[in-house]
């Protein structure tokens, strides 16, 4: 789905991948679950880029629901994953976290546990080989993304921002809808290893000139920075 031209969406609101698309090549963000693959090889399909044309997948952080397909693209086709080196172990299963999920609801927990079993969240293959980027570090990929350390969600947590589209892709560090209760809006994500650590990380997105943010979790949402932290802490 193209939310705006150069930039698509896989998955729905419980959970997405996104791809920044440019003459010179397609950027990965992100790898949901292994499922995604097929929404990734019709999406491609249906812009009429070849796998070739991928020249990076970045992860936000190194959670089981983001790397899904992120090994199979690395082995299959030589796709370098990128990831903070924070979080390297994680993304290739080395180590295991137990965060507080905080409040929850019968009816969208559910709802997002099915859709994760139904997309392949039991079969998680780890990445065997990652490529570690840094705080402030500009990739070489199609849109030029840039990094910004968000930790708090996990000790790697990062923003891809794309100046271009004046988009900042968020993946956990916030959400805009909260797959354990349901409610929609900016607002702290669950799952959260550290959460004042996470609330004091969003000052880094007020130093971004964005109106896009497109988080892992939720819907699209357009606005300032300033509105987006806003909304975001008064939602705690």
């Amino acid at each position: 789905m193209e939310i705006e031209p150069g930039i698509h969406r896989i998955g729905n609101d419980l959970i997405a991948v996104h791809l920044v698309v440019t003459p010179e090549g397609v950027t990965v963000i992100d790898a949901g679950l292994a499922g995604h693959y097929r929404g990734l090889r019709r999406e491609l399909a249906t812009i009429g880029r070849p796998f070739s044309d991928i020249r990076g997948l970045v992860l936000t952080h190194g959670d089981s629901d983001h790397v899904g397909f992120a090994e199979r693209l690395r082995a299959e086709h030589g796709v370098p994953v990128f990831v903070h080196e924070a979080d390297a172990a994680r993304a290739r299963g080395e180590e295991s976290t137990s965060p507080a999920w905080g409040a929850r609801r019968l009816g969208p927990l559910l709802q997002f546990l099915g859709y994760t079993v139904a997309m392949g969240g039991l079969r998680t293959r780890h990445l065997t080989a990652v490529t570690t980027m840094h705080d402030g570090e500009r990739l070489p990929l199609p849109g030029s993304p840039q990094i910004v350390p968000l930790p708090g969600h996990s000790p790697g947590s990062v923003a891809v921002y794309v100046p271009e589209h004046r988009a900042v892709f968020v993946g956990d560090a916030l959400t805009t809808r909260d797959v354990l209760t349901g409610r929609t809006g900016p607002a702290p994500a669950p799952f959260t290893d550290d959460p004042g650590t996470a609330n004091a990380s969003l000052d880094a997105l007020l130093e971004l000139d964005i109106r896009l943010v497109i988080p892992g979790h939720g819907a699209p949402w357009r606005g300032t920075a300033a509105d987006l932290v806003a909304a975001c802490r008064a939602a705690r």
